[in-house]
């Protein structure tokens, strides 16, 4: 009887293994959307720029800062750069390529800034639509592409289950 108690865990260890990771890859995606969804509405609230960028070293996996952004062309004294939310480091959950889709062209510095209108926009004044990529250390097949559209919607798409195929 024991064994073949030992022998069906054995069995479904994987299984179940993947069930969590399933679990703490959606509950990432769905967080940093959350937290975006906060970034653009803050905009739009304050009529001021406000931006979700990482924590620290450039990389979306030491978690992000979603703060108020304090540009302009001239710089604005009456800005109080103000911390809205952060999240600590992801792991297991890592961001495919670093998250480079999702940077400034001209400095390299990865984030996703709102502009007053609620649009994010590139430094140089450009529309951003575009994909980070979701994946798990332990499962390297799973993934969650979370999707930007101009319109400054997000969606979270499973490629191995989405008829749209990610676009």
């Amino acid at each position: 009887m024991v064994l073949i108690v030992a022998i069906m865990a054995m069995m479904t260890m994987p299984l179940l293994q993947e069930q969590i990771a399933k679990r703490e890859i959606e509950t990432i995606a769905r967080r940093f959307i959350a937290h975006a969804h906060f970034d653009r509405n803050q905009a739009l609230h304050l009529g001021a720029p406000v931006i979700i960028s990482p924590r620290t070293k450039n990389q979306w996996e030491s978690g992000w800062l979603v703060r108020s952004a304090c540009i302009g062309k001239p710089k604005q004294v009456d800005c109080n750069g103000r911390n809205w939310f952060s999240q600590e480091g992801i792991y297991p959950i890592y961001f495919k390529g670093g998250g480079k889709g999702f940077s400034d062209p001209h400095s390299n510095q990865l984030g996703i800034l709102f502009n007053a209108a609620g649009a994010a926009k590139t430094g140089q004044g450009g529309f951003v639509a575009n994909r980070l990529i979701l994946r798990h250390q332990k499962i390297p097949h799973l993934e969650r592409q979370l999707i930007l559209g101009s319109g400054g919607r997000w969606r979270i798409c499973d490629p191995s289950t989405d008829t749209k195929a990610c676009k």
